[in-house]
């Protein structure tokens, strides 16, 4: 790609980027959201048309001008937004509109070995889900997987993986790994755009760093080191990533849960009963959120902590059990009574579950308290548009005016937006289920700042999170849950990695002390970081 540069109303998305990959490379592409990664991606996957600059595959100038030329030279994008249809099974979404026939010119589908095809790219990447599964009935992380295995099914000479691992377990991640290197052996071209810097060190053979839509360097072999790559992305030292530090003792108990039992098949985007199974029926969950504390959650895809915030905030129904806010039991029958209760929750798929995209950023940043800006019937329009401006200062949401569609934002402004919607609302307990997936580096650092500043005000935090390094260094107690219970709870110098990973796979807390013990004997740094 040479010169290329794509504009958009009152944005410059890229500014004459030029970026070079061979057969059998990896190259890195990283910045802050809003540098211009996705435009170039979508340029590439024919969606978006520059106004100036040229692309050359294999030598010869060509004109990407929509999907199918881009599919037709041998692209294959994995995008950060699924684009994949809930309401049919894995291998029909992994070949929509290339499904083998029989009886060639009548188009009959010939689904034994349309199942066939499928369940060999789930093979390779260690999916062990029958191909006739409905897509609905898939986690976030298992989703993005299939994606993953349409793209494969292409036998494309260029991979574009954007994000690919926001939504995916340890284990499915590292399976991802070794597709990429055996592509990469095969001589496959692999652009791989993440936030998640140490996976682009571990992977790349080259980083490409965009800057407010312009190249901002370019670093090859020992040069791909995390400090270089964040100085670069940011143009300064993000000295302090992690800003949390306990500053004394938590206040009272704010949420209490005692023996909760979550009604058995709860469907949500979280992982329902094809993710998880029957293991969590009947399990009774029992845990405390104090004041001014950050309870971090751990746990493999599938165990069930989404369920359990889902139930908290009147999402999904509790079965038996008693939740307590303040020493009383109360009864929290739908998300309605949950936000006047003081409860607020950021949910882990921002997109399908956090935001209206087609909506403008002042009614999603308010729509949970409507009801405050409400006289006589009628809905009071300033003050509505002033608690949007203020959580917009606030937060530093970039946009071009309160006005602008959610959907043109960039992942990390739209999850401020819903931030600040619950910060206009000044809850008692605020939930964060994967607060900082798919945002930059910046925009992290922000989010962590804000949740220690919420911390110090008294507010009670429950934070699920997929990212160890998150865990380690921003929690103050880490509860962990496996297979839809909880195996047990780690605090002070016991929230170690080895801890964490001993009770996540089924281990007790003994051994997980005991793994912690056994670290520290032998030098290791526990805390990871």
């Amino acid at each position: 790609m040479v010169g290329v540069s794509k504009r958009f109303p009152g944005v410059q998305a890229l500014d004459d980027v030029s970026l070079e990959l061979g057969g059998g490379e990896v190259l890195g592409l990283i910045g802050e959201n809003g540098a211009g990664k996705s435009t170039l991606i979508k340029v590439l996957a024919g969606i978006h048309t520059p106004e100036r600059g040229e692309v050359f595959w294999q030598g010869r100038r060509v004109e990407i001008d929509g999907v199918q030329a881009s599919l037709d030279l041998g692209i294959g994008v994995i995008h950060q937004e699924l684009n994949l249809a809930d309401n049919i099974s894995i291998a029909e979404n992994i070949f929509l509109g290339r499904q083998p026939s029989r009886f060639g010119w009548l188009g009959v589908v010939d689904r034994r070995r349309l199942h066939r095809m499928a369940q060999e790219q789930l093979d390779k990447l260690g999916l062990r889900i029958p191909s006739n599964t409905r897509l609905g009935r898939l986690t976030i992380g298992q989703r993005q997987l299939v994606e993953i295995a349409k793209a494969l099914s292409l036998d494309a000479r260029l991979l574009v993986f954007d994000e690919p691992t926001s939504s995916l377990s340890s284990s499915e991640a590292a399976a991802l790994f070794d597709v990429i290197r055996r592509m990469k052996a095969q001589g496959v071209g692999i652009l791989y755009v993440s936030h998640r810097l140490a996976e682009v060190e571990d992977l790349a053979d080259r980083v490409q760093v965009l800057r407010d839509g312009k190249v901002a360097g370019l670093l090859s072999g020992e040069e791909i080191e995390h400090g270089r790559m964040v100085r670069l992305m940011v143009g300064r030292d993000v000295e302090r990533y992690y800003q949390h530090e306990r500053r004394g003792p938590a206040g009272d108990v704010v949420l209490r849960l005692r023996d909760v039992v979550l009604a058995g098949g709860s469907s949500g985007h979280g992982g329902g009963s094809a993710a998880r199974g029957d293991a969590s029926r009947g399990a009774r969950l029992s845990v405390e959120f104090r004041a001014g504390e950050i309870v971090g959650f751990a746990g493999l895809v599938g165990a069930g902590r989404s369920e359990l915030a889902r139930a908290i905030f009147g999402i999904d129904r509790i079965a038996s059990g008693t939740v307590e806010l303040d020493g009383k039991v109360v009864r929290i029958g739908d998300a309605r009574a949950a936000i006047r209760r003081g409860i607020g929750l950021v949910p882990e798929d921002r997109k399908q579950q956090g935001l209206i995209l087609d909506m403008a950023i002042t009614p999603n940043i308010t729509m949970a308290g409507l009801c405050e800006y409400n006289r006589l019937g009628l809905l009071d329009r300033r003050r509505e548009l002033s608690v949007a401006r203020n959580g917009a200062r606030g937060l530093d949401i970039r946009a071009t005016s309160l006005a602008q569609k959610t959907r043109t934002l960039s992942g990390g402004n739209q999850q401020k937006v819903v931030l600040a919607r619950w910060l206009a609302m000044d809850p008692r307990v605020l939930i964060l289920d994967e607060p900082t997936r798919g945002v930059d580096v910046g925009c992290k650092s922000e989010i962590y700042t804000l949740m220690s500043r919420l911390a110090e005000r008294g507010v009670a935090i429950w934070m699920i999170s997929s990212e160890m390094e998150e865990l380690l260094a921003m929690s103050d107690r880490v509860v962990v849950m496996h297979e839809g219970r909880i195996a047990g709870e780690l605090s002070g110098e016991g929230i170690t990695e080895e801890g964490i990973m001993t009770l996540a796979v089924g281990g007790d807390v003994p051994s997980a002390r005991r793994n912690v013990e056994t670290s520290k004997r032998r030098n290791v740094d526990t805390r990871g970081l």
